[in-house]
């Protein structure tokens, strides 16, 4: 698959709310995740099944969602971006809304490199 091709099965996911099925199919096993430092989520993982453990625990830590976006994917060589937001309730911290650029790298028809900013 093209960059193109991967960054649009991955918002047709995100839109769907399948994520996991977004990371078993379009993941390379070896992937890395940066997160920012400081919050939540660890600053870096690595590898497709811890990856998506952290996805995981971060759904659930959601009480309640009320809505969320993804734009359309922003696509240069073998990298793209999308932006999101999700309005939702956390487990003893409220509503929040969530706002974030998604920055991701393919090679061979897979994502190897994800990194969020927020």
């Amino acid at each position: 698959m093209t960059t193109q091709e991967v960054a649009n099965k991955l918002v047709t996911y995100m839109r769907a709310g399948q994520m996991l099925e977004a990371q078993t199919e379009l993941y390379a096993d070896d992937i890395v995740c940066i997160e920012p430092e400081g919050n939540m989520a660890p600053h870096i993982t690595k590898g497709k099944a811890a990856v998506a453990e952290k996805g995981k625990q971060f759904a659930s830590m959601i009480e309640e969602r009320h809505g969320s976006c993804c734009s359309e994917p922003v696509v240069g060589g073998r990298y793209f971006s999308i932006s999101m937001t999700l309005d939702a309730t956390m487990k003893g911290m409220g509503r929040q809304l969530l706002d974030e650029i998604c920055l991701y790298e393919v090679k061979d028809g897979k994502i190897v490199f994800e990194q969020f900013f927020y």
